[in-house]
């Protein structure tokens, strides 16, 4: 198991940007990860945005985030980043980090019935 907890989420104008963090606070143990970053908008399901393979640094990212959201891991620190820039109000939700055990270098899925672990999510609001 690995206990999970997002930050950095908050209110930011259109057009802004915001860093997210996922801590692993006990570490990740010896067992390879796959992350995902995952957000719910008001009404809407959730929906899985970005997923790294931790061993491999393999990623995925959907269309509406390409070229905008940048995932990024800081070994030393447990630690998996969110940059998030030229943000829409679009992007208002609440985000949550999950992993599950990987099963090789590939890309990492975000079905999210395959994650087991998750956090407890941290909230981006974003104005027009």
């Amino acid at each position: 198991q690995v206990q999970l907890m997002e930050s950095g989420g908050g209110s930011v104008q259109n057009g802004g940007s915001l860093r997210l963090s996922c801590e692993a606070s006990s570490g990740y143990g010896d067992i390879r990860w796959c992350m995902g970053w995952f957000r719910q908008a008001p009404g809407k399901e959730r929906e899985g945005i970005i997923s790294l393979n931790l061993g491999s640094g393999r990623t995925y990212y959907v269309d509406t985030v390409r070229g905008r959201f940048t995932i990024s891991q800081d070994n030393a620190r447990n630690t998996l980043w969110l940059q998030m820039n030229s943000l829409t109000p679009d992007d208002t939700a609440m985000y949550y980090c999950a992993a599950y055990p990987a099963l090789g270098p590939g890309t990492c899925t975000l079905g999210q019935k395959t994650y087991t672990n998750w956090g407890q999510g941290t909230q981006v609001t974003v104005s027009s």
